[in-house]
């Protein structure tokens, strides 16, 4: 069985409209958090910046949160910035969801493929692993990873999962040989 793996190779833009410009995306650049204290009261927003007209903005991550209600690991890490932490907050879906915005993954992931081996007996399994939930069609996918037409890959390729539907969870499939 070949392993593939879809890594990410930066952190996706946010699908938000700019209030200033009207432009449909943003940028976390290399990912900052703002930490408020209001009394024993936390707010932490996650900054973004419009790649149109370079206007900051916030995302709020905890609004009026008590200071006892953060692991204190959590918290270091909003005051830090740590990396870990912002691609988690910027990919967690209650998150986009709370503050109405899509993540665009364009340009942001690659695919990690060994080339399969001509000589190799047929079919070949492969399976696809996902580092991170970048949604992609596996039709696309598989037809990049093998560099077949999509309309090569609906014929040549069994799998489970429906190939024109996009997926960011993991899956196996069978390319059969050419004929």
């Amino acid at each position: 069985m070949l392993p593939w793996v879809v890594r990410r190779t930066r952190l996706p833009l946010l699908s938000s409209r700019c209030v200033d410009c009207g432009s449909e995306s943003a940028t976390t650049g290399e990912g900052r958090f703002r930490v408020n204290a209001n009394g024993k009261l936390l707010d932490v927003w996650l900054l973004v910046r419009c790649v149109s007209c370079d206007r900051t903005g916030k995302v709020p991550v905890h609004e009026r949160a008590p200071v006892r209600s953060f692991d204190p690991a959590e918290l270091h890490g909003y005051r830090v910035n740590d990396p870990e932490l912002v691609a988690s907050r910027l990919l967690d879906p209650l998150l986009a969801r709370r503050n109405r915005f899509t993540l665009d993954w364009t340009g942001a992931w690659r695919l990690e493929a060994p080339s399969p081996r001509l000589d190799a007996a047929w079919p070949v399994q492969v399976e696809v692993v996902f580092e991170d939930p970048v949604p992609v069609r596996p039709d696309r996918l598989i037809a990049q990873g093998l560099g077949l037409s999509r309309s090569e890959v609906l014929r040549r390729i069994k799998s489970e999962i429906s190939l024109r539907r996009p997926t960011s969870t993991g899956f196996t499939f069978t390319v059969l040989p050419g004929g």
